[in-house]
């Protein structure tokens, strides 16, 4: 059963890519075609299609009364999506350049996504009224992305995007196949290795849902678009903090037995975001042996967490 499980993770990844393949083109041809910018697609359209394997994980496990394997899985997921897919994709497909005004504001405002449900967390417990809060900062932070541009901005050049359109949703909708496929095939192996549940949503089903970012960010910078690799990653851990466990919050609340368990992982995000933002600050571009350290970083919060 083990060989069957890495077979079929591979064959769904190769899924993956393909279908990233195809969203990545085609969103391309649509922003070309209106006049709404790559970031802008990407930061919203991408990232929420990113996130539904975050988002279909929590509900469910919520629905059956383990919210925490949701929380553990968005931590994760947010940890690796700064170091070990940003780190990959400067690592394998470049340097990745910074443009535009983005090191003032959005990394200001993701930060402070990613960090609210820990604040949250203070009282071991993510209530309902903390899901509302969490749900009317996801709202807030996509009203001040877009409120940046022009209304005029997101008109259409030409109606002739439906094409475009239908290609972008199969795109899509193979992404969360596979993705899910992935996520199920890396769970179960993790029963029949038998490892620890927690370890489960922080690292192997957090390695999983991060998959569809990594495969998109690593298309965008091979085609140079690095509005769209940051347009993601931020994207994404908005999404994940405020969308996914403000809707889990609100179906079930999280409570937790103590802080200890999720403190490393606590640590662990806000050292890597300190560190992803010093990178790309201090020359507005993350190298590759900057990729490197988020990489080796990522790689000590795990073994630190198979370990203690």
């Amino acid at each position: 059963m083990v060989l069957v499980y890495f077979v079929g993770i591979l064959l769904f990844s190769l899924i993956l890519i393909k279908a990233t393949e195809i969203l990545l083109v085609n969103l391309g041809l649509i922003s070309a075609q209106t006049k709404v910018a790559p970031f802008f697609l990407s930061g919203l359209v991408v990232a929420l299609a990113t996130s539904l394997p975050e988002l279909f994980v929590g509900i469910i496990a919520s629905i059956h009364g383990h919210p925490n394997l949701s929380l553990g899985n968005v931590i994760g997921s947010n940890i690796a999506a700064l170091s070990l897919v940003i780190g990959g994709v400067a690592l394998v497909g470049g340097a990745v350049s910074v443009r535009g005004e983005f090191l003032y504001r959005d990394v200001f405002y993701t930060f402070l996504a990613g960090a609210v449900p820990m604040v949250l967390l203070f009282d071991k417990v993510l209530s309902r009224v903390d899901g509302l809060i969490l749900l009317a900062l996801y709202g807030f932070y996509q009203v001040a992305i877009f409120s940046q541009k022009d209304k005029n901005n997101y008109r259409l050049k030409t109606p002739a995007t439906k094409k475009e359109f239908g290609w972008l949703f199969l795109g899509l909708a193979l992404i969360i196949f596979s993705a899910d496929m992935v996520v199920r095939l890396a769970v179960n192996l993790a029963v029949v290795l038998n490892i620890q549940v927690l370890l489960i949503g922080l690292v192997l089903v957090s390695i999983g849902t991060t998959l569809p970012e990594l495969i998109f960010e690593l298309g965008a910078i091979q085609k140079h678009q690095p509005e769209m690799v940051f347009g993601n990653l931020l994207g994404s851990i908005v999404t994940h903090s405020c969308l996914v466990l403000g809707i889990v919050a609100l179906i079930t609340p999280i409570r937790i037995a103590g802080l200890a368990e999720y403190l490393l992982a606590t640590m662990a995000f806000v050292v890597i975001f300190g560190a992803f933002y010093l990178f790309v600050r201090t020359k507005k571009r993350l190298d590759h042996w900057e990729g490197a350290i988020l990489i080796l970083i990522y790689l000590a919060f795990v073994i630190i967490e198979f370990t203690r």
